[in-house]
């Protein structure tokens, strides 16, 4: 019958199924290395130019990135192959905490996409994210995944309010955006009026006035300042560092406390991938939660300074930019 194909029993000769499985975790690696990457770029960006809400210029939801991330999830959604290794139970936790901080990294990019292409990376999003959540409890229910369990129903519920917060995010954008578009032409017609004013001052320091004006108008209106200076924005820092201690907690826990676990003795398919995999992956991980926390801090920084604790109130109220295109669906 030949060396593949049927065997001589007739029966399907399938002793080579799993030979490619380390390629392909090479290149689920590779793809977590590829958004670490644009992860890290976004956030030098953001540390060199002084932009502490970390504008996506790099790292933008997109179709790129949501293949990259769909790539990178792989193990997360692999429902029967065998990982019976610390490393390899890592790194399916890993794997899930990957799209909690890519989730939270790439929010502010909502504010530079059309009203189509929010609902389109939405809906490709809200379906992947699904996926895996269901994916993860079929394993939990299987035995694929047999530690690690509080940790990863803990990291799926974070993923369904991050995933939350990006829907709220992305309903306001278009309304946000009508209102800075008129705010910013009143303050460009303004800005116009004083700058015709006629004056003794010199061309250089005229041009600095001006221009330091136009600075201003174009900074506070931006899309992504507005976004990632968002109490939702800010908020989803919060859960994108839940998420990375959770996996440190389980990292240590693994290494420094063996005794806590149980672990299956046998090998994964995966063999020695799984370790780049879990390396690559926990990289990208913190390198991602740096802009997202930062948010946070800067947020809390700002809101409630030491010398006005007693100012920071709690208030709910929800403003209508919040619902307005759902008011408008409704109509």
């Amino acid at each position: 019958m030949g060396r593949l194909g049927c065997t001589i029993n007739g029966n399907l000769n399938d002793s080579k199924f799993s030979e490619p499985m380390p390629w392909i975790g090479i290149y689920v690696a590779a793809a977590s290395a590829a958004c670490a990457i644009a992860m890290a770029v976004d956030a030098i960006h953001g540390f060199r130019y002084r932009k502490f809400w970390f504008p996506c210029k790099f790292f933008s939801l997109n179709a790129t990135t949501l293949t990259l991330i769909a790539v990178a999830i792989k193990l997360s959604v692999d429902l029967n192959t065998s990982m019976p290794h610390p490393q390899d139970q890592l790194a399916k936790l890993s794997s899930a905490v990957f799209i909690c901080t890519v989730m939270g990294n790439s929010l502010p990019s909502l504010g530079t996409m059309e009203n189509k292409e929010i609902f389109m990376n939405m809906v490709a999003l809200g379906i992947l994210v699904i996926t895996a959540i269901v994916n993860i409890c079929i394993q939990l229910g299987t035995g694929v995944i047999y530690v690690f369990w509080k940790e990863h129903a803990f990291v799926m519920f974070l993923m369904l309010v991050l995933l939350a917060i990006m829907i709220s995010s992305a309903l306001t954008v278009p309304t946000t955006k009508h209102y800075f578009d008129q705010k910013y032409s009143r303050k460009q017609k303004l800005a116009v009026k004083e700058c015709s004013d006629k004056t003794e001052k010199s061309a250089a320091k005229k041009l600095r006035e001006d221009l330091t004006k136009y600075w201003m108008m174009a900074h506070t209106c931006s899309p992504q300042f507005v976004i990632g200076r968002s109490a939702t924005c800010t908020a989803s820092g919060a859960f994108c560092l839940l998420s990375t201690l959770t996996l440190a907690e389980a990292m240590l826990r693994t290494y420094f406390m063996p005794w806590s676990f149980k672990f299956c003795s046998g090998d994964s398919d995966y063999k020695w991938s799984t370790t780049l995999v879990l390396i690559t992956q926990t990289i990208a991980v913190v390198v991602g939660t740096i802009a997202p926390a930062f948010r946070w801090f800067t947020a809390i920084n700002f809101r409630c300074p030491k010398k006005a604790k007693k100012a920071c109130k709690p208030q709910f109220k929800v403003e209508s930019y919040w619902i307005q295109s759902l008011v408008e669906w409704k109509e």
